[in-house]
């Protein structure tokens, strides 16, 4: 037992090396980055002066507080109940059609929410296609309100489910089914094997999916707003926007900062501290399909149910749009120029974000500490601010202090890449878990310096997890939109801001051209990575 060298065992043996400052200094540049809006909020909240507490504790505020809550969980369960069997049957099943499965299966990431919301009021709000199928055929005149919190969650559950598709099945195709394969020879059922083998090594996985799905949804404005649906979000947005009192909206993106520190406070609990690679030479094994029998069917309707709701009639009221439309459509000229801004800068941001995420990625996998780990969990604040926020706090400080970032893309990019590191460093972190330090430890004791060990061996493991990472980024990205919106510089129209702009002014076909246009931008990428690994 002694010979099995676990990731704390190798972190005490290598912090010697005197190269932590290549991992620290990057690593800190991301904390002082992500440390600018809330300096902001604070100098904000500040100007409540004695009503601070008196403002914290109104009944409005604390209704607010369960509302946002409350979606955050029904949201996280919902979208981890359809991830989780979704990826263990693409991956590990004789499901018919499983790899073309699990290239549609993410590709829900790629609507922004804004939109979801408003395809939802088109299909089941009132006067909607199925209040007018049902009226045609049943005579049925009226159906229950899809608005508030039922529309809320049915919504961002559907579009948030591949935050934890993604790292749960990247994990499953790289893990070693010898495991599983000794639970079924020594006679336990296929329900025992991934109840307590299984599942406990996706447990950093689906944590690590769990915390975007929450945080997304704690930061979500397009769907809540559409579907009058009041959260912490929308709320801020409004005092925003109304220029009436603008502490009142520090105090409520304080609120939502400490919401974000709850749910990331209990993941150090749960986070898998055991070992997650493999302790014996040679490649994971690779036998046949379980077989599904009985549960084929099932299994197979469970899949299409899931597609039909998040991609296919969304898909369909977006082309019934253009076709309806065709005479409004607009210029190829406007089209390619959105296209490639939205293009150029994700691909940046995605870059940048990566560049960003691995220095911390090593030291909180491979150097685990309480230092290591608030450097961690600090890099997931960005994500659970509003994108509006962190724009505005730029804005005042590229105009006091960084007056040529100001109106730049420079600026933009910087904002991105508070917004969604978190999206790269999750893939980042689940992949690192689950390389074998005995590896690099063997090469450093070859004569490779820690960069060549870094190229030559840990880089090209940590493929499935860069790959994911950048997917994500680039997903977030180019649908972003109140940073976008705030930040990007005067001329400068993306796709997600083309669409704000003509879904605000009832474009529809306009809107679901550039909505299009988006969808297989985002599409063609997710595709590749996801078919690369299959």
């Amino acid at each position: 037992m002694k010979s099995l060298i676990d990731s704390k065992s190798f972190a005490s043996k290598t912090k010697q090396n005197g190269s932590m400052w290549v991992l620290w200094l990057p690593s800190m540049f991301v904390v002082i980055a992500m440390s600018l809006p809330l300096i902001w909020l604070f100098a904000r909240s500040i100007d409540a002066g004695s009503d601070f507490w008196d403002l914290v504790l109104r009944p409005r505020t604390l209704s607010i507080m369960l509302r946002s809550i409350s979606l955050v969980i029904a949201v996280t369960i919902t979208s981890a109940l359809i991830a989780v069997p979704m990826a263990w049957l693409t991956t590990r099943t004789d499901l018919p059609y499983r790899k073309l499965w699990g290239i549609i299966a993410p590709l829900p990431l790629v609507i922004p929410s804004y939109i979801g919301a408003f395809l939802v009021v088109i299909a089941l709000g009132p006067k909607g296609l199925l209040q007018d199928g049902l009226d045609l055929v049943f005579g049925i005149e009226q159906i229950p309100s899809i608005y508030g919190f039922t529309g809320a969650w049915l919504t961002l559950s559907l579009l948030s489910y591949p935050y934890i598709f993604l790292p749960v099945r990247a994990t499953l195709s790289r893990m070693d089914r010898s495991i599983e394969e000794a639970s079924h020879n020594l006679g336990k059922g296929s329900w025992s094997t991934f109840k307590n083998i299984t599942l406990p090594l996706l447990k950093p996985s689906i944590t690590s999916g769990g915390i975007l799905v929450a945080l997304y949804t704690l930061t979500d404005f397009g769907a809540v707003s559409i579907l009058h649906y009041e959260t912490f979000t929308w709320a801020v947005y409004i005092q925003f926007e109304s220029m009436i009192d603008r502490s009142m909206a520090s105090i409520f993106s304080l609120i939502l900062v400490l919401l974000a520190i709850l749910i990331l406070l209990p993941t150090t609990l749960y986070s898998n501290k055991g070992r997650l690679y493999r302790n014996d030479p040679g490649t994971p094994t690779l036998p046949p399909p379980i077989p599904l029998g009985k549960w084929r069917f099932i299994a197979t309707l469970f899949c299409i149910i899931v597609i039909l709701f998040s991609l296919v009639i969304p898909m369909s009221v977006l082309t019934y749009w253009l076709v309806r439309g065709f005479e409004f459509f607009p210029s190829l000229t406007n089209i390619l120029t959105a296209t490639w801004n939205t293009f150029s800068i994700a691909i940046i941001a995605s870059i940048m974000a990566l560049v960003s995420s691995i220095p911390i990625a090593i030291l909180a996998v491979r150097y685990p500490n309480s230092w290591t780990k608030l450097l961690e969990r600090w890099t997931y604040m960005g994500f659970a601010l509003p994108g509006l926020v962190i724009a505005l706090a730029l804005v005042f400080f590229g105009s006091q202090f960084a007056t040529p970032l100001y109106q730049t893309r420079t600026l933009l990019v910087f904002g991105y890449l508070i917004l969604f590191i978190p999206g790269c460093l999750g893939s980042l972190q689940s992949s690192l878990e689950q390389i074998n330090p005995r590896l690099e430890e063997a090469a450093r004791s070859l004569g490779s310096g820690g960069l060549k060990v870094f190229l030559s061996i840990t880089l090209p493991l940590l493929r499935p997890g860069i790959m994911s990472g950048l997917a994500l980024v680039f997903l977030l990205t180019a649908k972003e939109l109140p940073a976008t919106l705030i930040l990007a510089p005067i001329g400068f129209s993306t796709l997600a801001t083309l669409i704000w702009s003509n879904a605000s002014e009832a474009f529809f076909a306009q809107t679901a051209a550039y909505s299009l246009v988006l969808i297989l931008l985002s599409s063609l990428p997710m595709i590749f990575l996801i078919s690369k690994r299959t």
